[in-house]
C-alpha cells in the first residue's frame, strides 16, 4: 500500500508548538513521522497530552493502531530535552494510513488546530 504523508505533515505543521523539520518513513509496511515540540511553548504540554490521548489511548473500544512517544539519543552524549528530544507517531497496522491519523486528530483536537485561542490553557 502506498502511503502519502502530505496531509499529515501539513496538519502537524499547523499544530502550536510543533516546529522545525519533520521526517517520515515506512519500515516493513508500517509508517512513522518524527517531529520536534518546543517544550517551552505555553501549549506544548497540552499538545503532548492531546496527542497522547488520541493516538495512544482514545478508549478501550476505539484504540487506534498508533503510538505517540518521545524519542532521544543518549542524553549523556548529546544534551538535554530542549535540543535533542523528539516525538514520533508510529503506525502499528498496515491498513491504518497517515490520512487516517489526520482524520482522527482533526476530529478531536481544537478546530482549527492552529487557533491558539481554541486550545485550553
Amino acid at each position: 500500500m502506498s502511503q502519502s504523508f502530505d496531509n499529515l505533515l501539513q496538519f502537524l505543521k499547523k499544530v502550536p508548538s510543533i516546529f522545525g523539520s519533520l521526517s517520515n518513513g515506512i519500515k516493513e509496511g508500517l509508517w512513522w513521522v518524527k517531529f520536534r515540540i518546543d517544550i517551552q511553548h505555553p501549549l506544548a504540554w497540552n499538545v503532548i497530552q492531546e496527542f497522547g490521548y488520541v493516538l495512544n489511548d482514545l478508549s478501550l473500544k476505539e484504540k487506534l493502531p498508533t503510538v505517540f512517544m518521545p524519542i532521544s539519543p543518549p542524553p549523556y552524549m548529546n544534551g538535554g530535552p530542549y535540543e535533542f528530544l523528539s516525538w514520533v507517531i508510529e503506525s502499528k497496522s498496515k491498513e491504518f494510513t497517515p490520512n487516517d491519523a489526520v482524520d482522527w486528530l482533526k476530529n478531536r483536537l481544537p478546530d482549527p488546530v492552529n487557533n491558539i485561542k481554541k486550545w485550553k490553557v
